[in-house]
């Protein structure tokens, strides 16, 4: 990635009044920021139904440029990477999500673009019982998992005790911060930051000398939520970013986990709702999850085995598992119209798969091959 581009691309951040979506539609038409900085006077002979307000955003640059030269600045004398859209070190989960940021800031030594990247997030004001959920479930994933990377806000509660464990345990982990990264959020928190720089980094999509704004810890949710395989809810109250990050984790097809807890309980009321209105799969144990998320590791034995399963399978079974092997999962209905096997039919087969180990049933009446 050029130094010029990098600089392009942070001035497309710069720009006022030019919004996230027409930033996008700049990008993906043009296909980097220096293509649309060297031809933002003559826009319409790119995309000729560029609206007016798009034609003003990119009218006045000066400032923007300006801003970005100092901010690339910035960050090369503090070894801060400057992860454009189109870069090779961008979370690729991410880009796959409409509101991707054009740049991200990374300060740290973890892959972004791993095979396993998993977020825990819940209350600030995280009891007890929710610090031995999180503890107890990374040293389990942690013994299957290593490689792992965990995510979350580096705020108080849920998310600073899994940056902790993460950190206990050895495993990477990677706050994503609302501020830019000459500052630390909440300060009581420098020394677990610093850390983890040295195991996994801090991400934000704000340049130096951002003032903390909380509609910004709002919309770095989705930054949590985009680059994960899957969203775990510890304890969440009714309302609050937890189930903010769960909302958005839908949204993005990604999975969606959460720890019950007594009903009584003010930082369970979240996770039992979203249990019970099946928007998260209920979990015990990071043994739980990963037999969701099809993470088991198979024995030599099992492996073995394997192809003579498959061959006993009906033609219909046959189909089913075939339409499954090229989606991450998909629902019921459409598994019906993929394969013209009558609805009930599917349902009573998918059951039967199931219990021969070789689907899972995931939330929202959708379905995965367990590979």
């Amino acid at each position: 990635m050029t130094d010029q581009e990098i600089i392009y691309t942070i001035a497309l951040t710069q720009l006022s009044r030019l919004s996230l979506m027409n930033a996008h539609v700049l990008y993906e038409n043009m296909g980097s920021a220096s293509a649309i900085f060297e031809n933002r006077h003559r826009i319409r002979d790119f995309i000729p139904d560029a609206t007016d307000l798009l034609v003003e955003a990119l009218a006045d640059t000066d400032e923007a440029l300006r801003k970005a030269e100092n901010e690339y600045s910035y960050t090369v004398s503090k070894n801060i990477s400057c992860l454009c859209f189109n870069d090779t070190g961008y979370p690729s989960l991410l880009r796959q999500c409409p509101d991707a940021p054009l740049m991200l800031y990374f300060f740290g030594n973890a892959d972004l673009t791993r095979q396993k990247i998993i977020n825990i997030v819940g209350t600030r004001k995280c009891t007890d019982y929710g610090k031995d959920i999180i503890r107890n479930f990374i040293n389990e994933l942690n013994d299957s998992y290593p490689d792992t990377l965990i995510v979350s806000g580096l705020a108080y509660g849920v998310d600073i005790h899994a940056h902790n464990a993460a950190l206990q345990a050895g495993m990477d982990t990677v706050g994503v911060v609302a501020h830019g990264l000459d500052t630390i959020y909440p300060a009581r928190h420098r020394t677990t930051a610093a850390n983890m720089t040295r195991q996994g980094g801090l991400l934000t999509e704000y340049i130096s000398g951002t003032p903390l704004h909380k509609g910004n810890f709002v919309r770095r949710n989705r930054i949590v939520a985009g680059m994960s395989h899957a969203t775990i809810v510890v304890e969440s109250a009714a309302k609050g970013g937890a189930l903010i990050t769960a909302g958005l984790a839908t949204d993005y097809n990604r999975e969606v986990f959460a720890f019950p807890g007594r009903i009584y309980d003010q930082y369970s009321e979240g996770c039992n709702k979203l249990i019970a209105r099946d928007q998260a799969h209920l979990i015990q144990s990071a043994a739980d999850f990963m037999r969701i998320m099809g993470w088991e590791v198979a024995s030599p034995s099992a492996k073995q085995a394997e192809p003579e399963l498959f061959v006993q399978l009906s033609p219909e079974e046959t189909a089913i598992v075939d339409c499954l092997k090229n989606e991450d999962s998909m629902q019921i209905n459409r598994i019906s119209i993929e394969t013209n096997i009558p609805f009930h039919q599917v349902s009573a087969i998918l059951f039967e798969l199931e219990l021969k180990g070789i689907v899972a049933v995931l939330g929202g009446a959708r379905y995965r091959l367990l590979r």
